[in-house]
This record gives C-alpha cells, sequence and structure tokens, in this order.
C-alpha cells in the first residue's frame, strides 16, 4: 500500500532498533482519510505482530506513540505606520482548523523490514 499523507524517516540506534517518524498536517476535510491511513498502519502491526506491542525494554517487539493538535490560525494584517516609526497589527479573519499528528513507530529488525515492505517505505 501506498501512503499519502504519511512520510516516514528512518533512524536505528545501536540497539539496532529501527525507529520510524511521520508527521502529517491536513485541513480538516482530509482528517478522516489521514486518521484511515493511521488506523491501516496500525491494524497492520497489530494483526502481523499481534501481543508484541509494547517498549523493548519490556519485551516488545514493536511498540509506536501516537500524538495530535489542532490549531486555527488567524493571520495579521501589518502595516508600517512611517510617521510613528512604528507597525501596526490588526487581527485578519481565522482559517479553518488544521489538524496535525506525529506517529513514530519503533521495532526490531524484523518487524522495520516488514514495516518497509508493507507501506513502500524507503
Amino acid at each position: 500500500m501506498n501512503l499519502n499523507y504519511l512520510d516516514f524517516d528512518y533512524s536505528e540506534d545501536a540497539d539496532g532498533v529501527g525507529t520510524f517518524d511521520a508527521m502529517a498536517s491536513v485541513q480538516t476535510a482530509q482528517t478522516p482519510a489521514l486518521h484511515a491511513e493511521i488506523s491501516t498502519v496500525l491494524a497492520w502491526a497489530h494483526q502481523h505482530w499481534p501481543d508484541t506491542c509494547g517498549p523493548s525494554e519490556d519485551g516488545g517487539i514493536w511498540h509506536y506513540d501516537l500524538q495530535g493538535v489542532q490549531e486555527v490560525s488567524t493571520p495579521l494584517m501589518l502595516t508600517f505606520d512611517n510617521t510613528a516609526g512604528q507597525i501596526r497589527a490588526a487581527a485578519g479573519s481565522p482559517t479553518p482548523p488544521r489538524t496535525t499528528i506525529t506517529l513514530t513507530i519503533s521495532g526490531n529488525a524484523d518487524f522495520c523490514g516488514a514495516l518497509r515492505d508493507a507501506f513502500a517505505i524507503e
């Protein structure tokens, strides 16, 4: 499966534990598709590596961290008042909310290789 929203960066520690980090930021209309993509990745991991999700120090094969935030941006209308030598600011109309989600998945070499193959991650 090709991923449309998650673009993973990969790193590996000295113990051979690999970590995939992705961040996606979408507008409200795209949020369900992003949630579905994340759900597909995590459902795959749970299906193919059942009962092994947990920190490696506790015997887990793979683990994940999922975080999110929703933000509304309000642009500032900035002008320079040459007479006063100051910048003047006025709030514009807020933009629609934007959702940003980060997903970190870590695992042993076998798990990382399988995740790469399943989702065409380079």
